[in-house]
């Protein structure tokens, strides 16, 4: 780990803000399955137009990983369709209600947490922190990859794109949670994979944004932005003592 910026108290931080995908889930192992499907159904089996259209959205065909900070790393449904629907000449909302429900099914994909998912989020309730998710996906989408890990009690707030607190990079997401546990932001931790997550903190003037490495992000493009970068969440329990 390394901080970066600025000295954190971490005794003064009540709250973590969670990123879901390549936070809490293995990015690449739950999303390109799903990535993949839905593509090519939107591009009506035409395999040629799907790597076209995965590619406009960040996909790198030769390492078959989606690249940091792409519409597909930080982007949510609509912004994704934007461009899907665009290239296979269909409607946005047609394209979107199609990845909503995709995107939200298991019959496409399992999804795969991070390594310590459950321990790290007990151990942190148990240090008495209030837990949130805040991710682009739909409040669906956080049901269907996070339910069947058995962790969703231990979150007090979770919002996706669609929970009307705006998206990232922009305060809301983080200033719901203030407002749902009653903490202030400087008591706020914000964790994510993406320079999107760490400038939504920011942006809501968290006490603290950590990048972990467990997403589609390498080191160099989180440090700058993060008062410190870990290898995953399993290392933030050790920082409450």
């Amino acid at each position: 780990m390394s901080i970066t910026k600025r000295p954190v108290d971490f005794s003064q931080i009540k709250g973590i803000v969670f990123d879901k995908d390549g936070t809490l889930l293995n990015f690449h192992d739950t999303w390109v399955p799903r990535a993949s499907a839905a593509v090519l159904k939107v591009a009506d089996g035409n395999q040629a137009l799907a790597q076209t259209m995965l590619q406009a959205t960040g996909f790198d065909l030769k390492t078959q990983r989606v690249l940091g900070g792409s519409i597909l790393a930080a982007g949510n449904n609509r912004d994704i369709s934007l461009v899907w629907a665009r290239l296979a000449n269909k409607p946005i909302d047609e394209v979107e209600a199609l990845l909503n429900n995709m995107f939200a099914a298991s019959t496409h994909g399992s999804s795969v947490a991070v390594e310590g998912l459950v321990p790290c989020l007990t151990a942190l309730f148990d240090k008495g922190l209030a837990l949130g998710v805040a991710t682009m996906d739909s409040e669906a989408g956080i049901q269907a990859t996070l339910g069947h890990f058995g962790c969703l009690h231990l979150f007090d707030y979770l919002v996706g794109y669609d929970s009307g607190f705006g998206s990232k990079p922009g305060p809301g997401m983080v200033l719901g949670f203030c407002q749902h546990t009653g903490l202030r932001p400087e008591q706020v931790m914000v964790v994510g994979d993406n320079t999107h997550d760490l400038h939504m903190g920011q942006s809501a003037e968290a006490g603290c944004n950590v990048g972990v490495l467990t997403g589609t992000s390498v080191r160099a493009e989180l440090e700058f932005d993060a008062d410190l970068v870990l290898d995953s969440i399993a290392d933030l329990p050790c920082l409450f003592v």
